[in-house]
């Protein structure tokens, strides 16, 4: 019987799997969620390519974990984690949200697992706020437990009503809105959102355009189309408010931690070009209060399953 862990973060396209030792990740492996029928058949996919069998398991998953029955948000899996912990015959299994996972992990991080996006001072005793758009929109924050350790949040901020700041943003609005009744950050945010803004704003330029996926958006922005750039800065100010509303919210002036699986591919334009910096500290007389604040892009490979093999140790 093997010494290592089951570590899964299961997303709405990917189920990334690795046995852990600790906080140390071995045999990493992605399988696309469409390819399985069940959570359970990918984990049992998983642990017969390894030839090997567990008896502890943490999951990290995008929706919300409130008891025993999960069902995800933007997939069709769901489970019961008492019957799959029967299943698979372990003695501990941990189920928790993707984005506690990605909280946990941030005092993981290397140095060479990050990119400073703007710098600040982090207010010591305060908490950080974790946040990323990716197939939905995760957050969460780490607050400081008052013994030198880290508790992670574990909500659905991603679902909180968007708030449009200019007419372009009402429009966008406006135009999600007619599709759906309440249009969340996350509808706007998430890299659908990046089709939604591009579907919009040809509407509002009078154009009839085919739908693009939004790899083709930022392809096509990074390249210098001028259509596609607009897509992509509205997108990164969206972000960008979402984010500072978070900030203002926790407090959390330790510092933003920017995860998920879209903006690591386009770095160096979201560093140096996109106007998330200008738009975050967009809050009038809080303007200071937010510009003190350090913000981070992860670039981890792998945050959800150390933040699962973090919260295996935990209890």
């Amino acid at each position: 019987m093997s010494t290592y862990a089951l570590l899964a973060d299961i997303g709405g396209t990917n189920a990334r799997f690795a046995l852990g030792d600790g906080t140390r990740l071995h045999a990493i492996d992605t399988l696309p969620t469409a390819d399985y029928p069940r959570l359970e058949d990918a984990i049992a996919a998983y642990l017969r390519a390894q030839n090997i069998s567990v008896k502890q398991a943490s999951i990290a998953i995008a929706n919300p974990v409130t008891g025993d029955s999960v069902q995800m948000t933007n997939h069709h899996w769901k489970f019961s984690i008492r019957a799959l912990q029967a299943e698979f015959q372990l003695d501990k299994l941990r189920v928790i949200n993707d984005f506690t996972a990605q909280a946990l992990a941030v005092p993981h991080l290397g140095a060479d697992e990050k990119r400073l996006v703007s710098a600040g001072e982090a207010a010591d005793g305060t908490p950080l706020a974790v946040i990323g758009p990716g197939t939905g929109l995760g957050v969460s924050a780490l607050v400081p437990d008052g013994h030198g350790g880290w508790v992670a949040l574990a909500g659905e901020g991603g679902h909180v009503s968007f708030a449009p700041r200019n007419d372009t943003e009402v429009a966008i609005w406006k135009y999600a809105h007619a599709r759906r009744s309440h249009v969340s950050a996350e509808r706007i945010t998430n890299g659908a959102g990046l089709t939604l803004i591009d579907n919009a704003l040809a509407t509002l330029r009078g154009e009839t355009l085919p739908e693009r996926r939004p790899a083709d958006i930022t392809t096509a922005a990074l390249a210098g189309e001028a259509t596609a750039r607009q897509t992509l800065d509205t997108y990164c100010a969206a972000l960008a408010t979402v984010t500072a509303d978070l900030v203002l919210t926790l407090g959390a002036r330790g510092g933003v931690y920017l995860c998920g699986g879209i903006l690591p591919r386009i770095a160096d334009y979201f560093i140096n070009e996109s106007p998330f910096k200008t738009r975050f500290i967009d809050k009038g007389r809080f303007e200071g209060y937010l510009a003190a604040v350090p913000i981070w892009l992860v670039t981890a490979k792998n945050p959800g399953l150390v933040g699962a093999a973090a919260a295996l140790q935990q209890g």
